[in-house]
């Protein structure tokens, strides 16, 4: 019985992880973006959104979250799990070299949030969200 539980709360959390991409994604084109990836996987690292834009290519963490929430959502993008995001970006620029990504490109680290309260929805967006250091 326990197992059953856990199953279903771990099918929920992804269908509301990926409603929140959707909306994000949704959120990311009306400003102007073009939707590059989505799931993108470099080995067992994961970005949840690539898009490109006139100033460059974004890797867009996506945190969805229920209210009441107890912490901001963007408070949940650690150091660790940055370092993982730019692990990600480096495997995708180094897949992509060659192939109509130019060298001297701006990359930006966003991450944009998606709350759910009461039938609505909030997003905020975080652009140039972290810099990862390589130290």
């Amino acid at each position: 019985m326990e197992t059953k539980k856990k199953e279903e709360a771990r099918t929920s959390r992804m269908m509301l992880g990926k409603r929140g991409e959707d909306i994000a994604c949704r959120f990311l084109t009306d400003r102007g973006h073009a939707i590059l990836e989505r799931n993108y996987r470099s080995g067992h690292l994961e970005i949840d959104i690539i898009s490109a834009d006139g100033n460059g290519v974004h890797f867009v963490e996506v945190k969805s979250r229920v209210a009441p929430l107890s912490a901001a959502p963007e408070e949940s993008v650690t150091v660790t799990k940055q370092r993982r995001l730019a692990r990600a970006a480096l495997g995708y620029l180094h897949s992509r070299r060659g192939k109509g990504i130019p060298y001297d490109l701006e990359v930006s680290f966003d991450i944009i949030t998606v709350t759910f309260e009461e039938g609505q929805e909030k997003v905020e967006w975080f652009p140039q969200a972290f810099i990862p250091m390589y130290v």
